[in-house]
């Protein structure tokens, strides 16, 4: 049994920083790196590649709304044409500076508002990774495990990686909880792990109420802008390796489970 751990990071801004970036890629092996439309800016978004590049993690593409005020976890309303545009203009920026790095961007993910509205509507989710892939055929999308998301790409003809969240709780149809609502957000890092251990064993989500959620589990999102995200990152991956769980970097799925 083996599982990935990812974190979004690259999403400092000029002299603004924010997460704990150069610590979590010690620990994680795959990384969603910004590409300045949610957060960050070109010098970061070059710099967090090269560190992820010379730590040997895994590199990707994070695209979100065009929104840096509200880090774009505001719902923004976009055309199809708009939408494949916006993820088209940041993958392409990602994969330009990875080259130049010497360095390959392996996956996507999408950030904040945009992954939580494709997690609910298929034919948005399906047009940011038909977008994706005229950009990068081979390209892992990496996607909500029990959502909108993966219905998707279990129809097309890509790789993909299903995600769960450390720090995150599910309602019962795998969405995540509303960050709004007390209990979202999970800070507890012994809680954390033993929780994400149990859902590695059982292949499920494990919902705040209702039954397991059967679910591709190949990689885990640990946040790095927390109080207590650093914390929760060296539990997560110490109690996996204490269960006897590999920790590295996914390979990629096609079609349905």
């Amino acid at each position: 049994m083996r599982v990935d751990l990812n974190a979004d990071m690259g999403e400092s801004f000029g002299p603004w920083k924010m997460g704990q970036d150069t610590e979590l890629l010690e620990v994680i092996t795959s990384a969603n790196i910004a590409c300045g439309f949610h957060a960050g800016d070109p010098d970061v978004m070059a710099a967090t590649i090269q560190t992820a590049h010379t730590n040997g993690v895994g590199i990707g593409c994070h695209p979100g709304f065009a929104d840096l005020q509200g880090f774009g976890r505001r719902r923004l309303q976009l055309s199809e044409a708009s939408l494949r545009n916006l993820v088209q203009y940041q993958l392409a920026a990602s994969i330009g500076v990875a080259r130049a790095k010497g360095a390959e961007v392996r996956h996507m993910k999408l950030h904040g508002a945009l992954s939580n509205m494709t997690s609910e509507n298929e034919a948005m989710a399906r047009a940011c990774y038909e977008a994706a892939l005229e950009v990068d055929p081979d390209i892992i999308i990496m996607v909500l495990a029990g959502t909108a998301q993966q219905r998707v790409v279990e129809q097309m003809d890509c790789r993909w990686a299903g995600e769960i969240f450390a720090d995150r709780a599910y309602n019962a149809d795998a969405t995540l909880v509303d960050r709004s609502l007390p209990g979202a957000v999970i800070h507890d890092p012994d809680y954390a792990a033993t929780r994400i251990v149990k859902m590695v064993q059982a292949g499920a989500i494990l919902p705040e109420t209702g039954d397991p959620i059967p679910a591709a589990i190949d990689t885990i999102c640990l946040h790095g802008d927390g109080a207590t995200a650093l914390q929760i990152a060296r539990a997560v991956r110490a109690k996996l390796e204490e269960a006897g769980i590999e920790v590295k970097a996914f390979d990629g799925r096609r079609g349905a489970v």
